[in-house]
């Protein structure tokens, strides 16, 4: 019988970080596994980006270890922790606006992903496929609409070659039917075997994704296990529905 590998792929022991008096993250523990989608909720000021940014390494944190695949990377800055194998996106989409949506790619492609010019190309046009922007690959990116945006953004993290991807908020000022398609890519993704760790609002795309459900609050981990058994917990209630705890 083949043994499976209970380690963790990213995993983060008491993670914290303040500004001054303020806790953004507070203690925090986290473990995704290989293939795993794990999803985070909480109401805003909850810690939750500020966690994605410490487990990316776009800051230091203020206390904690930080490992992938077991070994440490709390002390990597954010191009390293890419290379590894760490790719996120953001709230709001950063492309290069007047370039190309190809270009776009091939760059995160070549600085993300140590790819050289020829190799940078054809992984450039396998992630447009992929990800539903082929027709629009020679369009500026400052002219797509959102749901293009926020594709281009999942594309450009892809291009990276990641073995985890961090998505913030991804769902945000979409229309059904564009939630739809992106629930539909992230879902393809996830039976490819990608490990994704998703912040979002939106509840009921995330629930159609996920395997399990972190709540936060105050910086800290509220709840955490099942998505429906998280979500029905009183105290989940009463920090990010506003109801109050029976």
């Amino acid at each position: 019988m083949q043994m499976t590998d209970p380690r963790p792929l990213l995993s983060g022991q008491g993670l914290s970080k303040t500004y001054g008096k303020l806790r953004a993250v507070d203690g925090v523990d986290i473990a995704v596994q290989p293939g795993e989608a794990l999803g985070i909720v909480g109401p805003n000021g909850a810690g939750k980006t500020t966690l994605f940014g410490a487990l990316a390494g776009a800051f230091p944190v203020s206390a904690g270890v930080i490992r992938l695949d077991g070994a440490p990377i709390t002390t990597l800055p954010a191009h390293r922790r890419c290379a590894l194998g760490i790719a996120r996106t953001h709230q709001v989409p950063r492309p290069f606006l007047g370039m190309t949506v190809f270009e776009n790619v091939q760059v995160a492609a070549r600085a993300g992903g140590g790819l050289d010019d020829r190799a940078s190309v054809a992984r450039a046009a396998q992630i447009l496929g992929a990800t539903g922007l082929g027709d629009v690959a020679n369009r500026p990116a400052g002219a797509l609409g959102l749901l293009d945006r926020k594709r281009l953004e999942v594309a450009r993290a892809l291009a990276t070659n990641p073995r985890i991807l961090l998505l913030d908020e991804i769902g945000g000022g979409l229309t059904e039917a564009e939630l739809e398609v992106l629930i539909a890519l992230i879902l393809d993704l996830k039976a490819q075997g990608m490990t994704v760790i998703w912040i979002e609002h939106i509840l009921h795309a995330l629930l159609k994704v996920i395997d399990r459900l972190i709540c936060m609050a105050e910086g800290r981990v509220l709840a955490e296990g099942a998505p429906r058994a998280v979500m029905a917990d009183a105290a989940v209630r009463a920090a990010y529905l506003g109801s109050d705890p029976e």
